[in-house]
């Protein structure tokens, strides 16, 4: 799932104002607060298509991937984490 975030709520919940500054402050939290920041900010919001060639920069952070795009788009990528794996019951 591809979600387009509000570059300003971004900035102003990891106290930065680019996304440089944002890849600092990401790495000196501790994971699971980045994780649960991301989750709040994803919330309410709708898919987006992002064209993955017009990425300028990314962050990674476990389920989570966070892109800058050429036209200074944050996007937001979740990871499903959820296995849909289908068994079927065996006939013998």
């Amino acid at each position: 799932m591809i979600l387009l975030l509000n570059k300003n709520s971004l900035y102003s919940t990891f106290g930065v104002d680019s996304f440089d500054l944002l890849d600092q402050s990401i790495n000196s939290m501790a994971p699971s607060m980045v994780e649960y920041y991301l989750s709040d900010l994803s919330s309410g919001n709708d898919d987006a298509y992002l064209n993955k060639r017009n990425i300028q920069n990314s962050i990674s952070i476990g389920d989570y991937s966070i892109y800058l795009d050429y036209d200074d788009e944050i996007y937001l990528e979740i990871e499903d984490t959820q296995s849909d794996d289908i068994e079927t019951a065996s006939l013998w």
